[in-house]
């Protein structure tokens, strides 16, 4: 008999090949309670352009928690994050024809000699390096068709686009610029070396693309969401799922809502035993709704806290973000905004119920659907009719892009005695300085 010793701290700098779910070799377990520090490498264009990964990131390996059982929810609470990158790249991409069959992200495949996630070399700078090592061909399933590189100053704050002749010394030591980790496969997207865009300046806000759980069937960790995931859908390569699996097994992980970030909370469903939280994906910065397909991928080392909440099933996560990234209407009433509320209440003889905010993430093919199935998960986690939803989220919420073509965050006030019945007021009330 093996006995598994549990962790209260573990460190993961470790990945996966692009495949997450109940066949994934899990590390740990962690205890109930316990932390994780994450070295994350950087999430789309690296594995993208890397011939040999399947699944269009590149996570780190899950970690099972103690007593995390299916049907179970777990509460990970963001503790740090910190960019370890001194240098990113990203852009606009363009697929390859004949380099993959169906996905480019998942089947990959030589153009020339049609070798499937053919081994490769790497000679010189710019994606037509990455050459097949049978035929000698370039074997990129992408292409930039727009894109940037981009620098930070030391205290990351601030980060501004580069020239050419930069982006070009940047490439040829592009593993150093990105700090990819030395457990990496990927091919680091800073040896493209575009420089389309120059004198950009933008804010540094980073996050996590990618928190969450494994899905429990065996899929490419980038399509571990209602959107990408519907490509999968009788797909024509060895990852197809059906369309019952579709609605059933994924957990949304990959959310890249930017709202992940430090002092978040993320309360994931456990669709396999020991949950398996795994991260990735880290972004220096992005707009709502990742308009250009991708953002500034880096790698970060983020340290989270894990709690497993008992007999809460839910479909799909639910976020409880910074108050600052809230929308306005669902923003949490202070004590002096209460006693109006009161006072106004009384004049007409009711009695209002205390609310607290709550994020319910909606995925699908696209947005509409995304907000619908949003809408679907909070009637069906408050007992509530659907009807319901959309009134409460109209005055007191809001709908947000989280990623096209479909990731939203449907945001809503949420009666106080709800929680307490699924077990989550004491969290909520915590992380927003309630006054009731």
């Amino acid at each position: 008999m093996v006995v598994l010793t549990v962790e209260s701290f573990l460190l993961n700098d470790v990945f996966t090949n692009g495949i997450i779910g109940p066949h994934t070799r899990m590390l740990g377990p962690v205890a109930d309670g316990g932390r994780i520090k994450f070295i994350t490498a950087p999430g789309c264009w690296g594995p993208m352009i890397t011939p040999t990964l399947r699944g269009g990131h590149e996570v780190n390996v899950p970690v099972a928690i103690e007593g995390a059982d299916v049907g179970d929810a777990i509460a990970i609470y963001v503790e740090s994050i910190r960019v370890r990158s001194r240098a990113t790249s990203s852009g606009v991409d363009r697929f390859v024809e004949g380099a993959y069959v169906g996905d480019p992200y998942v089947a990959k495949r030589c153009p020339k000699c049609r070798e499937p996630w053919p081994e490769f070399v790497v000679e010189g700078v710019g994606v037509e390096a990455i050459t097949c090592r049978k035929c000698g061909a370039p074997t990129s399933p992408f292409r930039m068709v727009h894109g940037y590189t981009m620098v930070f100053d030391e205290g990351y704050r601030v980060s501004v686009t580069v020239s050419e002749k930069v982006a070009q010394e940047i490439a040829r030591n592009a593993y150093e610029w990105g700090a990819i980790p030395k457990n990496s496969k990927q091919v680091p997207v800073l040896i493209i070396g575009k420089a389309d865009l120059v004198g950009v300046v933008a804010r540094v806000r980073p996050f996590l693309g990618q928190l969450g759980t494994v899905p429990s069937v065996d899929i490419p960790d980038s399509h571990n969401a209602g959107d990408f995931g519907y490509m999968l859908i009788d797909a024509p390569h060895p990852y197809r799922i059906t369309k019952e699996q579709y609605e059933r097994d994924l957990t949304d992980g990959h959310l890249d809502v930017d709202s992940v970030r430090e002092g978040s909370i993320v309360i994931a469903p456990i669709k396999v035993k020991g949950g398996g939280v795994y991260a990735g994906d880290a972004h220096a910065m992005q707009g709502d709704g990742e308009v250009a397909g991708h953002t500034t991928d880096v790698s970060v080392e983020a340290e989270v806290r894990v709690e497993v909440i008992k007999g809460l099933s839910i479909d799909g996560p639910l976020l409880l973000p910074l108050e600052d990234d809230l929308p306005p209407l669902a923003k949490p009433w202070r004590r002096d905004e209460w006693e109006l509320v009161l006072r106004l209440a009384k004049k007409y003889g009711i009695e209002p119920e205390p609310v607290a905010p709550i994020r319910i993430i909606g995925s699908g093919p696209n947005i509409n659907e995304a907000a619908k199935r949003g809408f679907e998960r909070a009637a069906k986690l408050f007992g509530m009719s659907y009807e319901e939803v959309l009134n409460r989220v109209t005055v007191s919420g809001a709908v947000e892009i989280g990623r096209l073509p479909g990731i939203v965050q449907v945001s809503m006030q949420v009666p106080i005695r709800m929680l307490e019945k699924l077990g989550i007021a004491d969290i909520v009330i915590k992380h927003y300085k309630l006054p009731y």
